[in-house]
């Protein structure tokens, strides 16, 4: 039989994950919600008033995990990161890129489109206009790991390629897609669908003549 004190440590112990766990899932809430607010009136118009409402606790409730907004900032940064790596990661492969051409763009421009209409303040934070340094520093970092895994699907396609040929290609797509994507984002459903099929045809036009547009046989 245990002793009464380990029992009380037991139910300490045990309250203690619990009470854990409640101010975890209380943290996710307020980046949630803080999310919400960066995607419709940008980060620098967020105030931790607007978070806070949106999360549903009080400002005091939100300063016991967040001082200010920037570190609210702070914590959404590695948020982003992980899963734009896992995005690219499940994007920028090589079945992916032995895929005929137009199927290859069909798949990577839909995802995308997909993963910002989920994920909105991804773009206003990372993919707009940087309001701090370390925005800029985050978002060059995500872009340059956007530009590594673009080469690699590139060599795939085209293996005697020179390496500075292959990241030219990558960094070209990769502006050319920034500077069309924020009109793809505020457009209607039906007109962001023609201007995908758009900048899928740009992005063909320039990259079959030097990939090949058929698929990429094994060996």
């Amino acid at each position: 039989m245990p002793s009464s004190r380990s029992a009380a440590r037991g139910e300490a112990t045990e309250g203690g994950v619990r009470r854990q766990e409640r101010g975890r899932r209380r943290m996710e809430e307020i980046l949630d919600a803080a999310e919400e607010v960066i995607s419709e009136v940008g980060f620098d118009d967020a105030t931790t008033n607007a978070i806070a409402a949106r999360a549903g606790v009080s400002p005091g409730s939100l300063y016991q995990f967040f001082r200010n907004k920037d570190e609210i900032l702070t914590a959404l940064v590695p948020r982003y990161t992980e899963r734009s790596a896992a995005f690219w990661g499940a994007q920028l492969n090589e079945e992916v890129a032995r895929l005929p051409l137009d199927e290859l763009l069909d798949r990577v421009i839909g995802a995308m489109a997909a993963f910002k209409a989920e994920r909105p303040a991804f773009w206003v934070l990372f993919h707009g206009s940087a309001t701090s340094a370390r925005l800029a520093e985050v978002a060059a970092q995500v872009h340059e790991g956007i530009a590594e895994g673009l080469c690699e699907l590139f060599r795939v396609r085209a293996p005697d390629l020179a390496r500075e040929r292959l990241d030219m290609l990558a960094r070209v797509c990769i502006a050319t897609t920034r500077g069309l994507f924020p009109l793809v984002m505020a457009a209607e459903p039906e007109q962001r669908k023609r201007l995908l099929a758009e900048l899928k045809g740009v992005l063909l036009g320039y990259l079959g003549p030097v990939l090949g547009y058929g698929p990429i046989p094994r060996g």
